[in-house]
């Protein structure tokens, strides 16, 4: 575990650097003694068996430069209508993670997406590839592979066994093209009108059934060897608005712990997933805060929930109950302050931010402002099977 205080990790030296010899020599011996290898300044990671990984990830994130560190922990939107974007991001900013939203496929065609996971040298390189493909209005690959129902079709529709059939048969069809990482299943709570904002994306209006649903498609998933993500902690599904619109509020939190809190207690014990929070000021909570910039929004996560596993934001970039009120970088740093391990934002064809983001939080982190960042990373590298 990491104390709160500065985050020091090595500089980027330069073949001139002398002076940084030393310092380069003991950042290599750990480097290697922990199972990576370094190449054109950067740490190139290499999986391992499970209790080997786990005794290896502190020396590994202790070996990695603060910016590196910071780029672990995001997700950068890329155009999905460029071959090269997904590319660019990794290549030049070194993050840890994309996502393809979007319509346009041209990213997802050919092998673009697979050699992401291969860095310099041909050494593996794992990145986090997202997509947020639940089905029904939301979807991202069924121009290649064919639609899937709603999630609240399937529950009307398909038994469980068939769903996590189904979801498994789609995981194969993403992990194909490269895709690692799913943003679904949605177990929010809900029944109202289909079209609302989550609508027929909820499995439906009994917390035991969503449990249900939304567990085979999980396990669908996880049977593919994608990654399934929970949303939108700590629930969407009863809230006023559309938190892409501008604020919007949920039942107070005790009505949460009786309803939209149950599927989570059940599914975070049932495999490996994580959880995408979203923009929720919730009563009794998060004090008018959006949830993903709420301490106590993750505390109720980590403490009250006992999850341990990752926690992604939703979008910060182009949702208005948070691009209303903060910047990006002030949206980002804050989120991972208050506990989120892996920043997200989709993509933005105004321009490319990701380097100021990183300015941002490369100095909060030499700052001692971002307590428990560590932790984060060395999350962020488990859930792709490094540590």
């Amino acid at each position: 575990m990491t104390t709160p205080g500065r985050h020091r990790g090595p500089r980027p030296t330069s073949r001139r650097a002398g002076g940084r010899r030393r310092l380069v020599t003991v950042v290599l011996a750990v480097v290697v003694a922990a199972g990576a290898t370094v190449l054109a300044g950067r740490v190139v990671f290499e999986p391992a068996a499970p209790e080997v990984a786990r005794s290896r990830c502190p020396g590994l994130v202790a070996a990695m430069p603060v910016r590196d560190r910071m780029a672990q922990r995001l997700m950068v939107g890329v155009d999905p209508s460029r071959s090269d974007s997904a590319s660019v991001a990794v290549d030049t900013d070194r993050v840890g993670g994309v996502f393809v939203g979007g319509n346009a496929t041209t990213i997802l065609r050919g092998d673009t997406l697979p050699r992401l996971q291969t860095g310099p040298g041909g050494l593996p390189r794992p990145v986090a590839v997202a997509v947020d493909d639940e089905g029904g209005r939301v979807q991202r690959i069924d121009g290649l592979a064919g639609s899937i129902p709603s999630a609240r079709r399937m529950a009307q529709t398909l038994d469980t066994t068939q769903v996590r059939a189904l979801a498994a048969e789609r995981g194969r069809a993403m992990r194909a093209r490269g895709v690692t990482v799913d943003l679904a299943p949605v177990v929010d709570v809900g029944d109202q009108p289909a079209g609302s904002v989550i609508g027929d994306r909820s499995f439906g209006g009994d917390p035991e059934q969503v449990t249900e649903y939304a567990g085979a498609f999980a396990a669908g998933l996880r049977d593919a060897g994608v990654l399934p993500v929970l949303k939108h902690f700590p629930g969407h599904g009863r809230a006023s608005g559309d938190s892409h619109r501008g604020r919007v509020s949920t039942p107070p939190l005790e009505q949460l712990r009786e309803v939209d809190l149950r599927p989570y207690r059940a599914l975070l014990a049932e495999g490996p997933a994580a959880v995408m929070v979203g923009h929720l000021d919730v009563p009794g909570l998060t004090d008018g805060l959006p949830a993903t910039l709420s301490p106590a929004a993750y505390r109720l996560l980590r403490d009250d929930l006992g999850f341990t596993g990752l926690v992604v934001t939703d979008d910060l970039g182009a949702m208005r109950a948070i691009s209303d009120r903060y910047d990006l970088p002030a949206a980002v740093l804050a989120a991972l302050r208050a506990g989120a391990d892996v920043a997200l934002w989709t993509y933005d064809p105004a321009g490319n931010r990701t380097g100021e983001v990183l300015e941002r939080l490369s100095a909060a982190a030499d700052a001692g402002q971002l307590p428990g960042s560590d932790d984060a990373v060395a999350r962020v590298l488990a859930a792709k099977g490094v540590c």
